[in-house]
């Protein structure tokens, strides 16, 4: 039963998880609040933080689990997509443990590990099934055809869906991190007060920088005829503004996954925590007699765990990694079969 310790710190979240035979023991999470002065991510901030989380979320991950470091078989880490200071604390980190331990490394990708988060636990979808990754800085719609054998069939052409909900937090004076707060607010408002455009992208790729655009003049405009309008109306534009985006994704959604014959669809990415989109890919999966999966609330945010059951199955495939690898910042995923063949 091999004995996995993973590492996350791909953004501003630095955390760490064990598994055991495929089972999560721990997951340790050590947010960072530093970032709420500044409005958004400060990647020089994030890494310095990392550096003093990342000893007392990896003891605390193995106390929780009740594992022994001696017992570790393998140490799995993120490699990438992320900022490149924060990735280099962690990758830095799991290099030494693995070399003091003289274990082997198992390198993940941020992106994949989102999508592999759904074998945390017993409801699983089987292979092949589409899945639509959504968060800060990625968009995309994956075709996943094994544990490692992914193909991305749409993407965004610009912003993602989380920079929109962020950027949209700004324009209406919210504190940061402003997804969860348009969250709080899009459930006491009326999701068809305000009419948002849907950009009219063609194929599976998306664009949100236009909706920005619209939802930047339409606060603008309506606060020059009534000041107060952000305040009186505050829950009313976040509900039309959460719904504007989650349509944008779950059509383009629905579209992928009748032309490529698929009928279990999954959230992947911090966005898949809002409600609005979760009861979305449910609702879309009622209608059309389609299987919806959605992780737990704590595997949806940047996590280790889903890292640590990302580095089990490349463990049993005995894919590892020497210790002269190095972070990378942008790191994309090849699909193993041509495109064309799903």
């Amino acid at each position: 039963m091999p004995v996995i310790l993973a590492i996350e710190s791909s953004c501003d979240d630095t955390s760490a998880a064990v598994c055991v035979d495929g089972v999560i023991l721990s997951n340790v999470i050590a947010n960072q609040r530093i970032h709420e002065a500044y409005g958004g991510v400060v990647p020089e901030l994030a890494s310095r933080v990392h550096q003093q989380n990342i000893v007392p979320a990896v003891q605390q991950a193995l106390l929780n689990a009740k594992v022994n470091k001696n017992d570790i078989d393998a140490v799995a880490f993120t490699r990438g997509p992320g900022l490149l200071g924060s990735l280099l604390v962690g990758v830095s980190f799991a290099k030494g443990f693995a070399l003091a331990q003289n274990a082997p490394l198992v390198e993940v990708n941020h992106m994949q590990a989102h999508i592999l988060a759904h074998f945390i636990g017993d409801h699983n979808p089987t292979f092949p099934f589409l899945c639509l990754t959504v968060s800060g800085g990625h968009t995309q719609i994956v075709l996943v055809k094994d544990y490692f054998d992914m193909q991305i069939i749409g993407q965004t052409l610009d912003d993602a869906a989380g920079e929109a909900m962020d950027k949209t937090s700004k324009i209406l004076g919210l504190p940061y991190p402003g997804g969860p707060l348009i969250d709080k607010y899009a459930r006491q408002g009326n999701p068809d007060a305000y009419k948002f455009p849907e950009p009219q992208i063609p194929g599976f790729d998306f664009s949100f920088s236009g909706l920005k655009t619209s939802i930047l003049y339409f606060i603008r405009d309506n606060v020059a005829k009534n000041p107060d309008f952000i305040t009186e109306n505050m829950a009313d534009i976040c509900a039309s503004v959460e719904k504007r985006i989650a349509t944008i994704l779950l059509n383009k959604f629905e579209r992928a996954a009748k032309e490529y014959g698929i009928t279990q669809l999954a959230l992947a990415g911090g966005v898949s925590a809002n409600t609005g989109l979760r009861l979305g890919l449910q609702a879309l999966c009622e209608k059309n007699g389609w299987e919806a999966f959605i992780p737990a609330m704590q595997y949806c945010t940047d996590n280790a765990a889903m890292i640590a059951i990302a580095g089990y199955h490349k463990y049993l495939k005995g894919e590892f990694i020497g210790q002269d690898v190095a972070p990378m910042a942008r790191m994309i995923f090849k699909p193993l079969t041509p495109k064309g063949e799903h």
